[in-house]
């Protein structure tokens, strides 16, 4: 069965950093297309940062304003999602998914493969 579970969620201060993992089962993330999705609530889900099975990186959301990293640890068979200096904005549920191919899309549509989500708060 294939599968993708996101962890690393919480409630922080601003300021403060957190990082998500997306960690596979079932299939090798190494060659696959991995994008980080958050939803805000009330909006529809959007691309925040993208790393390609060739390990290009995308990021598609101007409000990281490059506190964000995305990262491959293929040993762990998994995606990190570092963010730093957290604020507000950042708060929604982050969804890591998963396409077979070598190319970053910020389309929802072209992605089989979803996490469960983790919730992030940035509250004081």
């Amino acid at each position: 069965q294939l599968r993708l579970m996101e962890s690393g969620g919480g409630l922080v201060q601003p300021g403060e950093s957190l990082r998500l993992s997306c960690a596979a089962s079932g299939f090798f993330l190494r060659y696959n297309t991995v994008t980080w999705f958050r939803q805000a609530p009330g909006e529809e889900r959007k691309a925040v940062l993208c790393i390609s099975g060739a390990d290009a990186r995308t990021n598609y959301a101007d409000f990281t304003d490059g506190r964000f990293t995305i990262e491959r640890d293929n040993a762990k068979n998994t995606v990190y999602l570092q963010m730093n200096s957290l604020k507000p904005k950042d708060t929604g549920e982050y969804f890591c998914a998963a396409v077979a191919d070598n190319l970053c899309r910020n389309s929802p549509e072209v992605y089989p493969y979803w996490g469960q989500g983790t919730q992030v708060t940035v509250s004081s």
